[in-house]
């Protein structure tokens, strides 16, 4: 008897999706403070 993964709240596919989403914006964001000389608060206007 095999058992299946839950297909909403944790569980490997979303943990692993997740993961290489938040690796993509935090490289995005080093990417784009670079390029502009500004950090991301200051592009937002916050600071």
């Amino acid at each position: 008897m095999t058992t299946q993964e839950p297909k909403f709240g944790f569980n490997v596919k979303s943990e692993l999706l997740n993961g290489r989403l938040a690796m993509m914006g935090l490289a995005i964001g080093f990417l784009t403070e670079i390029l502009t000389g500004h950090g991301i608060l200051s592009q937002l206007g916050i600071i």
